[in-house]
């Protein structure tokens, strides 16, 4: 599980990442809000532990604009802002849980624990794009009313791309998430670019209106409504 901590706080973001890793979590840290916000952007995290009061963007920013934009990834709030106002706006704009500090670090570990459950309970059965549909129940992927038949990895790597609809997913994020390899010894970019262009002439090229884009040197993005 990958876990992001945008905190400013050097003591407390070093004993976060120490405490997490023994846990056998992945953890990335953010010094800013700027720095978090841009890696909520270009990577994948399973939870986001973030603070409020942080220079450059603010946590109730950051958490505002990845909620509008359909992020679903669960947020514990971690602040020295114990007012019940605090807590109530910050609940209000998205967030999952809110902890104040100084706090017991196995009541934090408790916390994760239950957002993590949570987020897997909570995955949409239907991810969709413009006319695109993609039923993960039931393993089906309908266009304009036409049935598309996706190979087992095809549906994967369409799956990952809406899961991140309207974020560009890089070739590494694929690699690693989709084919579950993060640290592997060669490059997978040729495999991917291939079942990219397999998934374009499948979901894309049948249809006046293009989903799936390149972003040339950066990876690729499903975008509603590209001619």
């Amino acid at each position: 599980m990958r876990i992001l901590v945008i905190e400013d706080e050097k003591k407390v973001a070093n004993a976060l990442d120490k405490g997490l890793r023994s846990e056998g979590y992945e953890v990335t840290s953010a010094a800013t809000g700027e720095e978090g916000f841009f890696l909520l952007n270009t990577e994948t995290f399973d939870l986001v532990i973030l603070d409020l009061m942080l220079p450059r963007r603010s946590g109730l920013e950051i958490l505002s604009t990845i909620r509008e934009k359909g992020v679903r990834t669960p947020v514990l709030i971690l602040t020295a802002r114990d007012g019940l106002e605090d807590k109530v706006e910050g609940l209000d704009r998205g967030a999952d849980d809110y902890l104040v500090k100084p706090f017991a670090f196995p009541e934090l570990l408790a916390r994760i624990r239950a957002l993590l459950r949570r987020g897997v309970a909570e995955e949409p059965p239907i991810l969709s794009a413009a006319d695109l549909e993609m039923q993960l129940t039931h393993r089906k992927v309908i266009r304009s009313g036409q049935p598309i038949q996706l190979t087992a990895r095809e549906f994967e790597l369409l799956a990952y791309l809406l899961q991140h609809k309207g974020h560009v997913v890089s070739r590494e994020m694929i690699a690693r998430d989709v084919w579950q390899e993060p640290n592997r010894a060669f490059s997978l970019d040729n495999v991917v670019d291939v079942h990219i262009a397999r998934l374009r002439r499948k979901v894309d090229d049948p249809f006046p209106v293009k989903l799936l884009k390149t972003i040339r040197g950066v990876g690729f993005i499903i975008e509603e409504g590209t001619q």
